[in-house]
């Protein structure tokens, strides 16, 4: 009995000594509280990976489906500030949208914002009925085409606005529907893979911190997936590099 009321004593006595933090959504999104944390001390929390919904920010329901991933980058007393570490579609909501005898184009590509931090993001058009190899080729030309516009025009702030609330989606959709019917047009995964030297620190899956991560060089394109493949994961993708800062 001594030892187990000994092994109680020390877990509350663990718990006692933590102290709880407010983590903040970053100011794009209007700080707002996304929940409380706890810690030791406020450097165990610089890094840590925050989760949300978009409905948690935005307070409309049907954003609920919208994952958002946010990484704790400064702390300010007992505030938590964040950065937007990448957002993807819910599980269940990703299967909802497969249906049989169509077509799903994916597309996976990289790119910098107009001031310079790099995304991954994968875009999916989801068709009415299956289509030719060859209006898949120009769907996903259209893709390629407007992120490359959106990303050399906006900031990180800017496009991540844009890409969770579906403007981007919505461009790509008026756009590609002239080639073929579509269901469905949306940026289901994106993922923050490197920052400029004047941002807070960008702490990687492995634990480190980078300005800028490798990233692998291809010059192939997501192939199109059978709709009953749909749990693609964002890393085993095959990759295009658009470095849209530059000129081709």
């Amino acid at each position: 009995m001594s030892s187990k009321s000994s092994k109680a004593k020390h877990m509350r006595d663990k718990w006692r000594s933590k102290s709880w933090y407010n983590v903040v959504a970053p100011s794009f999104f209007g700080n707002i509280d996304l929940g409380a944390v706890p810690a030791e001390t406020a450097d165990q929390l610089i890094g840590r990976v925050v989760e949300a919904t978009l409905y948690d920010i935005t307070g409309d329901f049907s954003h609920h489906y919208l994952k958002m991933f946010f990484q704790i980058s400064v702390m300010d007393g007992k505030t938590a500030k964040t950065l937007f570490k990448g957002h993807e579609y819910s599980r269940d909501y990703l299967r909802s949208l497969v249906r049989r005898r169509t077509t799903k184009v994916d597309g996976l590509f990289n790119l910098t914002t107009k001031d310079s931090f790099k995304l991954r993001i994968a875009v999916s058009a989801l068709t009415l009925s299956r289509i030719k190899t060859s209006q898949e080729k120009i769907i996903r030309n259209i893709m390629i085409k407007i992120i490359k516009e959106k990303a050399a025009a906006l900031t990180m702030d800017q496009f991540v606005q844009e890409m969770v609330l579906g403007k981007i989606a919505s461009d790509i959709y008026n756009e590609s529907k002239q080639v073929a019917p579509l269901r469905h047009v949306g940026i289901r995964k994106s993922k923050l893979i490197g920052a400029p030297a004047n941002a807070p620190e960008l702490v990687l899956a492995d634990g480190t911190t980078a300005v800028e991560e490798v990233e692998p060089e291809t010059d192939e394109i997501a192939e199109t997936v059978d709709l009953d493949t749909d749990n693609v994961d964002i890393e085993t993708e095959q990759v295009v590099d658009e470095d849209v800062s530059e000129e081709e």
